[in-house]
């Protein structure tokens, strides 16, 4: 399912143009926002990553930082699958929203150890 809405979202029009204030009206331009809220996240966690690891290689803990990074996405994606489970057409984005905050608060524990 997840799978589906991210090849919907990257195929739609609405996908194309960005929401950056995410004032749409729609249940829809609701889910695109936040999708997008979680991307900006990503990326930022992917930024920190690309910082932190090699870091942690150097000192020798890059092995357990891995391990470390693995458990937190099972256990993101297990707090955060019920919110797609959920179904109707909020949950998008709750699920998203859910991610977005999930890899908020791990973009805080790797930026603490920069």
């Amino acid at each position: 399912m997840l799978r589906l809405l991210a090849l919907l979202a990257a195929l739609s029009p609405a996908a194309a143009t960005a929401q950056p204030h995410c004032n749409g009206q729609t249940q829809i331009d609701a889910n695109f926002c936040a999708m997008e809220k979680w991307e900006i996240a990503d990326r930022e966690l992917n930024r920190l990553w690309s910082q932190v690891k090699p870091a942690a290689d150097a000192r020798g803990t890059g092995q357990a930082l891995l391990a470390e990074q693995r458990a937190w996405l099972k256990r993101r994606d297990a707090t955060c699958g019920p919110e797609q489970a959920s179904g109707g057409s909020a949950a998008p984005m709750f699920y998203w929203d859910c991610m977005e905050q999930e890899t908020l608060r791990r973009n805080q524990v790797l930026r603490a150890l920069q």
